[in-house]
């Protein structure tokens, strides 16, 4: 049976919401002012995108260059990228979540289009390409406000937060499918792996669950975050090929941007009081 996208979406941000829920004032104050700072951003590019007839034209362009995988890509870096202010204290990944302008506008422009052909279909459907513009900046003007976060609640500002992210995720779902499969295996992030700490067996008996050997009192064996042990020739052979614990499945940090992206919503999903 094919799931709706529309309770996907749902689900998503339900739990969103109750992650966030969980977080003390503290945390739930940095979070608005990142994400505030976020759309204003958001709020400048688009602008400069819509009121310039070359820019819109450039990144179009840059757009219709990109194969589906290199979209599903893009906005998967921008959802890990939404996600990171939920779960800046996890250990960090060097999975790519900064954009340089152009990609940004890019990314920008595909979700405004997606959102403007769920609302208004025949808007892009009757128009040419080089009529989106004007199309697009009756459909943001009345949203432009809400996008920067000016004259907003903290409340307001975290509800359209969470409302992006779960544009985002249910478009990494469905689009992205073709490319990441949850469930695959994905390296950890080498600066993980060089970050394993040694630690010196202080109690022989306990064997190495990748070899089935004991770990001998006195030796140096791995760390894991997870505060699981193994014998170093053992684990790094296995971190270099999947990121996860081989007794719990604790998730290491990882460099692939779908692996981190699922990597992180088990956190915010756990966060929640969710489980998989």
């Amino acid at each position: 049976m094919a799931h709706d996208p529309i309770m996907q979406e749902t689900t998503t941000t339900t739990i969103v919401m109750a992650a966030l829920s969980t977080l003390p004032p503290p945390q739930i104050a940095t979070i608005t002012a990142t994400v505030s700072a976020l759309f204003r951003l958001h709020h400048r590019r688009l602008s400069a995108l819509l009121s310039s007839h070359s820019l819109f034209s450039l990144s179009l362009h840059h757009l219709h260059e990109k194969s589906l995988p290199e979209k599903s890509l893009l906005i998967a870096r921008f959802l890990l990228s939404l996600l990171h202010p939920i779960t800046a204290r996890m250990p960090p990944s060097t999975a790519t979540t900064t954009f340089n302008n152009r990609d940004l506008d890019s990314v920008l422009l595909l979700l405004l289009l997606c959102e403007l052909h769920q609302h208004h279909p025949e808007s892009l459907n009757t128009l040419s390409p080089t009529e989106w513009r004007c199309s697009l900046s009756k459909h943001v003007s009345a949203t432009m406000l809400t996008l920067s976060g000016v004259g907003f609640s903290s409340s307001e500002i975290l509800m359209k937060y969470i409302e992006m992210v779960g544009k985002c995720k249910r478009f990494v779902d469905v689009m992205g499918s073709r490319e990441w499969k949850g469930g695959r295996e994905v390296a950890a992030s080498v600066a993980a792996v060089v970050g394993l700490p040694a630690v010196e067996v202080e109690e022989g008996g306990k064997e190495c669950v990748v070899c089935k050997e004991e770990m001998r009192e006195g030796r140096d064996v791995c760390e894991l975050p997870c505060e699981h042990r193994f014998h170093w020739m053992c684990i790094l052979p296995w971190v270099v090929k999947r990121n996860t614990c081989p007794c719990c499945r604790h998730r290491l940090p990882a460099d692939d941007v779908y692996g981190e992206i699922e990597r992180q919503w088990e956190v915010v999903v756990k966060m929640g009081g969710g489980y998989f």
